[in-house]
């Protein structure tokens, strides 16, 4: 089987317009995101930076994620919402195996941030895994 070409800048920051174009419109993130940003053109230039950083290893993100995300009416459901919509949009517009690719970068990262904020659907508010609990 023939290796992919490389992932692109260019890719990374189409896949970020169409996937934040349709989280603008999402019923469940739309208003999360729509309150928390400002200047879409700006955040869509800085959520590229980010992955290219993660994807590319660019090294031109320069931010603190998790603090971004403190403060916000986000709980583990808009995770998973989030997620799908990502492995979604990675899917038309990648090839399979970048696409695969984003999706496990986007695992990986919304695991650390659920835990780090307390929401991950397995752990309590402090981030402690529940023990027999319902």
């Amino acid at each position: 089987m023939t290796r992919s070409a490389e992932l692109t800048e260019q890719q990374l920051a189409e896949l970020v317009d169409v996937f934040y174009d349709r989280v603008q419109r999402h019923p469940t993130l739309g208003p999360v995101f729509n309150a928390a940003v400002d200047d879409w053109p700006e955040h869509k230039r800085l959520l590229t930076s980010f992955w290219c950083s993660v994807a590319l290893g660019a090294k031109t993100y320069r931010g603190n994620p998790m603090a971004k995300h403190r403060g916000h009416p986000i709980d583990a459901a808009h995770f998973e919402e989030w997620l799908a919509l990502w492995r979604q949009t990675a899917t038309e517009m990648l090839d399979e195996e970048h696409a695969r690719q984003m999706g496990e970068y986007a695992d990986r990262i919304g695991r650390s941030l659920r835990y780090g904020l307390g929401i991950d659907a397995a752990t309590r508010g402090l981030g402690l895994p529940v023990v027999g609990g319902r």
